[in-house]
């Protein structure tokens, strides 16, 4: 579907503002050595075009304003879905655009690089939409999964709860079947897009205790019982509300449960899977955005009679990035490609590649905001939102300390 598609949608202007000069968006992505396009196809280099334009025409110049006033941008993300960034990998027959994993990387690094947060949401509402299409009766697929695409309905992932972080297994939100309904109490905590979501894919315990006991289930909004906590003030991620999701009493039909009973867990850590390798797309993006900007600052901004680019010191710091975003990339590449082809260390490399970009791609943005001086901690420069969005890349999707337990088992039981 992608073929030529791009070259009809390389209409956009430039970056604005403080985010980019016009001259870093014309060169900021083809003509240095952390060229994110090296390695790619003619159709995958298309689509990158494709997302890069819509970051740099529709996102970037908004991302401060939807991170200071905490705007959800609903149009904006409709728009992405337009351009089939709604369900990538989803299947073409209920509205996907039917994407690898690698294809959807790439899309998300792209998008990252224009507002982080706001792609973190549309990453997580893909990972929704996906879990219904892989693992949904063809009826749920083609009842949930079209709207969800297009963005006409937005979808949310409830996992954590107050009592089961890392521990998921250990979940307590119960689902007791009565008659053709389940009957939904307990809660969720740190839910993206909570509140204002149309779907949430709810894992829940319908038997005893430990994994086996989980099942999934659909809970659309409105359905009586379901409410909504307030919503949580964050150092990052504003452009998306977080809020906890609440069952009382909540009646679901039992036609909601996506796979069989007992099988919620193994579904939820599926989509996890996908889900780090997204989240760590992100991060890409948004350590990538960081270096150029450091790079542009440190050409244009001038201390002791010099550019600081004449500074050596300065010169290793901004190879040392470099160096750090190329080694990310090829890792969430190589875990994408993995976990496309169902090999068994698609686990481990998805693990190591979370872990690895998440923190090496934070502390990228992290010292963009130190080369930049005083004007890197201003609200005015992006790089301290770059900074802030991606610091909780290393907690949610499994800690990074999570990661750390399932590469060590992987590696004792050799």
């Amino acid at each position: 579907m992608w073929r030529g598609y791009g070259r009809l949608l390389l209409r956009f202007g430039c970056l604005r503002g403080s985010v980019w000069t016009r001259a870093t968006a014309r060169r900021h992505h083809w003509t240095t050595c952390i060229d994110p396009s090296i390695g790619l196809n003619e159709e995958q280099k298309e689509f990158q075009k494709v997302a890069f334009d819509f970051a740099a025409r529709e996102m970037a110049p908004n991302m401060a304003e939807w991170d200071q006033k905490e705007l959800f941008p609903v149009e904006v993300m409709r728009k992405a879905a337009r351009l089939g960034f709604g369900g990538v990998y989803v299947r073409t027959d209920v509205g996907g655009s039917g994407l690898s994993r690698l294809d959807t990387s790439v899309i998300f690094e792209a998008l990252a690089t224009g507002c982080t947060s706001t792609t973190a949401y549309i990453s997580i509402h893909n990972m929704c939409t996906w879990m219904i299409d892989r693992f949904g009766t063809e009826e749920q697929r083609h009842k949930f999964c079209p709207p969800l695409c297009t963005m006409e309905k937005f979808a949310s992932y409830c996992l954590t709860e107050p009592g089961s972080g890392s521990d998921a297994a250990s979940l307590l939100t119960s689902a007791k079947r009565q008659g053709d309904h389940y009957i939904l109490n307990g809660s969720k905590a740190f839910i993206s897009g909570g509140g204002e979501a149309d779907i949430y894919v709810v894992m829940c315990r319908t038997g005893g205790p430990g994994p086996k006991g989980i099942s999934c289930i659909v809970v659309e909004k409105g359905s009586p019982g379901l409410s909504f906590g307030k919503k949580e003030k964050k150092v990052g991620w504003n452009s998306q509300p977080t809020r906890a999701v609440i069952f009382e009493d909540c009646a679901v039909p039992v036609a909601n449960r996506i796979g069989n009973e007992g099988q919620g867990f193994l579904i939820a850590m599926k989509g996890l899977n996908g889900g780090r390798i997204n989240v760590a797309s992100c991060s890409l993006g948004a350590a990538h955005a960081s270096i150029i900007l450091t790079r542009d600052h440190l050409t244009v901004r001038k201390q002791f009679g010099a550019p600081l680019a004449s500074n050596q010191y300065l010169q290793f710091q901004l190879a040392d990035m470099a160096a750090r975003l190329v080694a990310s990339r090829l890792m969430v590449r190589t875990a994408a490609v993995a976990l496309q082809e169902e090999r068994k260390d698609a686990v481990v490399l998805c693990s190591m590649a979370k872990l690895f970009a998440t923190e090496e791609c934070f502390a990228i943005c992290n010292q963009a905001v130190q080369m930049h001086g005083g004007y890197g901690y201003l609200k005015e420069y992006a790089v301290q939102q770059y900074m802030r969005d991606s610091r909780v890349h290393q907690i949610l999707e499994g800690s990074n300390e999570v990661m750390k337990v399932l590469i060590s088992r992987s590696l004792l039981q050799e």
